[in-house]
């Protein structure tokens, strides 16, 4: 149980590697938009670099748990877990997206840099989310021995 919560917190971590980077990346070059445009479109981009890296390192770390002895998938434990991450990512990116998007558009409003701003309310914001995601995933049981 132990290492699944290690593998769901080094895939976050990895995704909110590259996520910051090009957010980052995104928030300097609209640095000519305002704050709120700037912010939005970055937590966009945000959204896009995580979830596409996230979604992918946990497939590659999930897929042989769902699969049976001959080979197939099952279906039935797979929608079981797929049902209790996402009501936990649900949590944690309500909390995420709200953070972030007022810690970048306050930042941006008392003159820092696009980018220090953005990877500043990005730091923040996932430390957040990774706590409430951890807290989540353990209260829908995600990783007890069930189905």
């Amino acid at each position: 149980m132990l290492q699944e919560y290690l593998k769901l917190n080094k895939n976050i971590l990895i995704a909110f590697a590259a996520s910051i980077t090009i957010s980052a990346i995104v928030a300097q070059i609209l640095s000519g938009q305002v704050d709120y445009l700037n912010a939005t479109y970055t937590t966009i981009a945000d959204y896009l670099i995580y979830f596409s890296v996230f979604s992918g390192l946990f497939y590659l770390d999930s897929r042989e748990k769902y699969r049976t002895d001959d080979g197939k998938t099952n279906s039935a434990k797979l929608k079981h877990d797929l049902k209790k991450l996402i009501t936990s990512l649900g949590i944690a990116e309500v909390t995420y997206t709200i953070a972030r998007w007022v810690l970048q558009y306050h930042l941006l409003t008392i003159n820092y840099d696009p980018y220090l701003a953005s990877v500043i309310s990005q730091s923040l914001s996932t430390a957040i989310y990774i706590t409430i995601l951890n807290l989540s995933v353990k209260l829908t049981g995600l990783y007890k021995n069930e189905v």
